[in-house]
């Protein structure tokens, strides 16, 4: 008959083999159906009105994303060579499955609109490339004297030529976007450089950089943690199952993306660095007290210490895992994609990294052995009488605690009203990195390479006929381009004065709106038919009830889009007089509610988890007291944690939006550790202070612990590729410690002030 250690054994051994099988299955499954989103406006809730609005409006008006090929030649583009080119990449990308031909816009495809003997005359600026002096300084001036590409399609310096090429709705792949790149860079020679650019470009540059960076980043974590465990659990053993669970983990969590077909954000590529930091505290403490057993209990057999840990500890795990588990999945009241996901898998994860410790780590104690340290590590022998001096001068000096504790948060409130929300893309890379720097040329150059849409509409035809409402544009186009960030706008306003002034024998007197509406309708004939029709209905619709005006933006971030929002607002009233309302679109406007519901998302998330957290550990604890109580550390930790981000210019974005869940979820851990421990010191002893003394000699050692393994953990993420990522490392390893000061101080003078537990098991006080 087999004894309770061999079954105990086989057992364990069953447990090694599943975890394994699903191992393989989920890496199956996860090289079949794993791949990364690139599309940015797949990041956001498609039945939001907003985003309803911009995709019928974007397809009224034609309104894509384009990506932006700048050609410079430092003497100047008025040379046969560089006007080749420029004709060259237009027809090739003509040529591309991606891109219609309407939506090719360059020097080469432009409405030259002039005046003749004849009426109006709309033709291309070249199709034949000038090649004598002659013909290259008539288009030049031909180009100078028209302000519909002056500044859009040929830079201020006449050094640069800009093609525009919208793309269709096909998604963004990586083989395309280094299709383009190539495509482009081999028109470069020593005298023309090429610069591409565009949102299709900033999301194809993510979809590259975000896998690589999780290869770079997954490694490094697991070495660092690897060391740190060693240093801390001084054992191969012991520290290679720890990491096995929590890389497991990891697969599990992608694994189930991978199944439910969940494609990979920028943002997941954190969670295997978010679960190995998190999961390795529950090895540290089962290992903690499996050491603490047999430094009792010398001779015992593994399967009884193994058992007696598992009896002592499932339950403050479980409370762990739990909240921790409550503060990313809180993260699901965000309608942003990226930030819904990454709460729900991440607490997916560390309900496996939990399993795991239970099940994995007893599994391979009992397989490979486990044998207790005997050599002093660095970090082992922390010199107890230490912890007990520390607490004695935390309740001798309580009342200094507590204001000093008041006076932080006071001051992080006044951070917190600081705090500002970044929508900017670009700013997910470095500012030296090649997109970055391509972008900021192009925008130098130009007007810009974001845009804002302006959607007018009224319930009555031909109101966009009316002289004076396209005035009303058009003063709203120059009031919103005096703001340094907004470069140039386009409507249906600069094609009637460009008409009106050749039509005048181009005077620059008539550049302006037609005086009537039988004059507007005239030249809008005219152009009709001597162009292609199909260019207007880029800004008016067919029966002149709705236009779209488009401004340039230098920049994708929310305070750019909120200042032209700002000036636009002034005119809203204006309109209304008019019967005609204003609406926006496009991918500016897209960012900017994003933003909004990152706000949204993150006031509701703290909320949530903080109330949630609140009530399990009043179930837990069985006292109202001791859950507010165990609270008192997050809760601190939440405020220094906002306020830091408002004292430094820390904006809020898609990366640092999960710092609450993550602050909570994890800094919870310490307080559940540290009152669970001293509740049932307290009712051994019956006295608070010893009852202290125990709790800080018993867990002190295996807080702080934990606490530099998390540290180290989310300190990795300094390597990251991503600016956000790397400021959410360094924002979380400083929680971690505010929440581990936290804990080890105010939490516990509040217990001892406030008598927690002390009715219930009628101790004295001290």
């Amino acid at each position: 008959m087999q004894t309770k250690e061999q079954r105990f054994k086989l057992f364990s051994w069953l447990v090694i083999l599943v975890v394994i099988a699903i191992s393989v299955i989920f890496i199956n499954v996860m090289r079949r159906n794993s791949r990364m989103e690139t599309n940015l406006d797949e990041y956001m809730p498609k039945q939001h009105p907003a985003f309803l609005y911009s995709d019928q409006a974007e397809e009224w008006f034609n309104i894509k994303d384009g990506i932006l090929i700048a050609i410079e030649n430092q003497g100047g583009i008025y040379n046969t060579q560089t006007l080749q080119k420029i004709k060259d990449i237009t027809i090739q990308l003509q040529d591309m499955d991606e891109f219609d031909d309407n939506d090719v816009i360059s020097l080469y495809t432009a409405d030259n609109i002039t005046g003749s003997d004849d009426g109006l005359e709309v033709r291309a600026f070249y199709t034949i490339v000038p090649d004598d002096k002659e013909r290259l300084d008539d288009l030049k001036k031909s180009i100078r004297t028209n302000d519909m590409v002056y500044r859009r399609l040929v830079s201020m310096d006449e050094t640069v030529g800009l093609i525009v090429a919208g793309m269709n709705d096909e998604p963004f792949t990586p083989e395309f976007y280094k299709k383009i790149l190539s495509f482009a860079k081999s028109f470069e020679s020593d005298s023309d450089k090429i610069y591409v650019a565009g949102r299709p470009i900033v999301e194809g540059t993510m979809a590259l950089l975000g896998p690589a960076d999780m290869k770079k980043m997954v490694p490094i974590v697991l070495v660092v943690i690897a060391l740190v465990l060693y240093l801390l659990l001084g054992s191969v053993r012991a520290s290679s199952a720890t990491l096995i669970s929590v890389f497991v983990s990891s697969i599990y969590a992608f694994g189930l993306m991978a199944l439910l077909k969940i494609p990979i954000y920028s943002v997941s590529t954190m969670i295997p660095v978010m679960l190995i930091a998190i999961g390795v505290a529950y090895g540290i403490y089962f290992y903690n007290h499996l050491e603490q057993y047999f430094a009792k209990n010398p001779g015992t057999n593994r399967s009884d210490a193994v058992l007696h840990v598992l009896k002592i500890l499932w339950k403050p795990l479980a409370m762990a895992a739990f909240t921790t588990m409550i503060g990313f999945a809180s993260l699901l009241t965000s309608q942003v994609y990226p930030i819904k996901y990454f709460g729900v898998f991440t607490a997916f994860g560390i309900f496996m990294a939990f399993v795991l410790a239970l099940l994995f780590l007893p599994a391979t104690v009992m397989v490979t052995g486990y044998r207790p340290k005997q050599q002093k590590t660095k970090f082992k022998n922390i010199q107890l009488p230490v912890l007990l001096r520390i607490t004695d001068k935390l309740l001798a000096y309580k009342k200094l605690v507590i204001i000093t504790t008041i006076l932080i948060v006071l001051l992080s409130i006044i951070g917190i009203q600081r705090v500002w929300i970044n929508s900017s893309f670009l700013d997910n890379f470095e500012k030296n990195s090649e997109i970055v720097k391509t972008d900021a040329f192009v925008n130098s150059k130009f007007g810009g390479t974001s845009t804002l849409n302006v959607v007018l509409e009224s319930k009555e035809s031909d109101v966009f006929k009316h002289p004076e409402n396209l005035r009303l544009i058009d003063r709203m186009q120059k009031q919103t381009q005096q703001l340094a960030k907004v470069g140039n706008s386009f409507s249906l306003a600069d094609y009637l004065k460009r008409m009106n002034m050749v039509m005048n024998a181009d005077d620059p007197d008539f550049y302006t709106i037609p005086e009537t509406s039988d004059h507007v309708a005239q030249y809008l004939l005219l152009y009709e038919m001597s162009g292609d029709p199909e260019n207007l209905t880029r800004v008016i619709n067919y029966d002149y009830s709705q236009t779209n005006i488009t401004f340039q933006l230098k920049g994708d971030d929310s305070k750019t889009i909120k200042e032209a929002l700002n000036e636009i607002e002034k005119f809203k009233g204006d309109f209304w007089k008019q019967g005609i309302t204003v609406n926006y679109a496009g991918s500016g406007y897209k960012a900017l509610v994003f933003t909004g519901l990152i706000l949204e998302g993150q006031i509701k998330s703290i909320l949530i988890s903080l109330l949630m957290v609140l009530v399990l550990l009043t179930l837990m604890f069985r006292s109202l007291k001791a859950g507010l109580i165990g609270s008192a550390p997050i809760i601190i930790t939440a405020f220094i944690s906002f306020g830091v981000m408002g004292l430094f210019n820390i904006p809020l974005n898609t990366a640092t939006a999960l710092l609450s869940s993550i602050a909570i979820g994890i800094g919870i851990d310490y307080a559940i550790h540290f009152i669970e421990n001293y509740r049932g010191n307290l009712a051994k002893s019956g006295d608070k202070l010893q009852a202290l003394y125990d709790t800080m000699i018993q867990k002190g050692k295996a807080i702080l612990f934990n606490a530099v393994v998390v540290i180290s953990g989310f300190l990795v993420l300094l390597f990251s590729v991503f600016p956000p990522n790397r400021t959410l490392g360094a924002l979380v390893s400083m929680n971690m410690f505010t929440s581990l000061l936290g804990t080890l101080s105010i939490m516990m003078v509040l217990i001892f002030t406030m008598n927690v537990f002390v009715k219930r098991n009628k101790a004295t006080k001290r």
